[in-house]
C-alpha cells in the first residue's frame, strides 16, 4: 500500500502519467486552436488559472465537469471525453495514489475512514515501520527509509497555519487501536502522537469506529474522499496491490452516503477521546 498507510511498495507504472500529459498536450492544442488565453479559458469554465495549467502540464486529473465544459467551450469534436475516458480506465496503485497524493496536497477537506491501519498522516515513525515490516516483500533499508520519510513529510498537511487550513475527518476501527502493531512501546507512542494531533489541531476530527457495531455502513472496507478548492469531490479506493481514483459523480454520492452514515455509527469525537485516553492509560 502507497498510500503511506500501509507496508507494501505497490507497482510502478507510468503510463497513467504519460495519458495524463498526453491529455493536456491534447487540450492545449484545442485551446490554442480557439485562440483563448489559459486566463480567457479559466474564466469562461469556472476554474482557476492555475488548474487549467497543471492540467495542460500533465500534473491533475481533468475534473468530468472540465472536460465537459472544454468539449463544448473548445468544439473539441469529443476527442477530450474519449481521451479522458481512456484515463478512468488504466490501472496501478502507485500512479493513481501519485495523483491522489497530489489533491491530498491541496484539497480544502479530506475525509479518511481505515480498517487496517491507522491512517499514514497519523502514524508514527515506530509505527510506520512496523506496518513496513509486517508486509511481505520485506523492504532493504534505502526502501524502509525513502518510504518512511515520504509518509512523515505529508504529516504536514495537517497544519492549522496552512491557508486555509484543510478540515480532516478520521473514522477508525478500534480493533486498528488494540491490535497493538509493532509491540507495546510502538503502541504508546502512537496512542500519544493521536491524542496530540487530536487536542492540537482544531482542523482534526477523529472517530473511532467501536468494537461491536452491528450495523456498519464501512463494510467494503477504507474509503477516501478529497474536496478541491474548487468544491469538487474525489475518491480513492485500496485493496491488495490496486489502488483506483474515482471521479464518477455517482460513485463519489454513495461514498458520500457511506461515509455520513458511518460518521453516525461511530463514537462521537468527544467519546472517541475518552476511549484513547482509557487505551493509554491501559498500556
Amino acid at each position: 500500500m502507497t498510500d503511506g498507510a500501509g507496508g507494501s511498495p505497490g507497482c510502478s507504472e507510468p503510463e497513467v502519467s504519460d495519458s495524463l500529459r498526453t491529455f493536456g498536450e491534447v487540450f492545449k492544442a484545442f485551446r490554442r486552436r480557439a485562440g483563448l488565453t489559459q486566463e480567457e479559458f479559466a474564466e469562461s469554465v469556472g476554474y482557476s488559472v492555475q488548474t487549467v495549467a497543471k492540467i495542460e502540464q500533465g500534473r491533475r486529473f481533468p475534473q468530468p465537469d472540465f472536460v465537459e465544459r472544454a468539449e463544448e467551450l473548445l468544439d473539441a469534436f469529443g476527442a477530450l471525453r474519449g481521451a479522458a475516458r481512456h484515463l478512468s480506465r488504466q490501472p496501478g496503485l502507485a500512479s493513481w495514489f501519485r495523483q491522489w497524493a497530489k489533491f491530498e496536497a491541496e484539497a480544502v477537506s479530506l475525509y479518511t475512514y481505515e480498517c487496517r491501519v491507522v491512517p499514514g498522516l497519523l502514524q508514527t515513525e515506530a509505527y510506520a515501520r512496523a506496518v513496513s515490516f509486517s508486509v511481505p516483500p520485506l523492504p532493504d533499508e534505502q526502501q524502509l527509509g525513502e518510504r518512511v520519510a515520504a509518509r512523515l513529510a505529508r504529516q504536514d498537511l495537517l497544519a492549522t497555519s496552512r491557508k486555509p487550513p484543510t478540515a480532516f475527518s478520521f473514522i477508525v476501527e478500534q480493533a486498528v487501536l488494540e491490535r497493538h502493531t509493532g509491540g507495546a512501546e510502538v503502541t504508546r507512542e502512537l496512542y500519544d502522537r493521536l491524542l496530540g494531533v487530536i487536542e492540537r489541531h482544531w482542523n482534526v476530527e477523529f472517530q473511532l469506529m467501536p468494537l461491536r457495531q452491528p450495523v456498519h455502513a464501512g463494510l467494503d472496507g477504507p474509503l477516501r474522499l478529497a474536496e478541491t478548492v474548487e468544491n469538487h469531490w474525489f475518491g480513492y479506493s485500496e485493496g491488495q496491490e490496486n489502488g483506483r481514483l474515482i471521479t464518477d459523480v455517482k460513485e463519489i454520492s454513495r461514498l458520500h452516503q457511506r461515509y455520513a452514515k458511518m460518521r453516525s455509527q461511530a463514537l462521537t469525537p468527544e467519546d472517541s477521546l475518552g476511549l484513547l485516553k482509557r487505551l493509554r492509560g491501559a498500556l
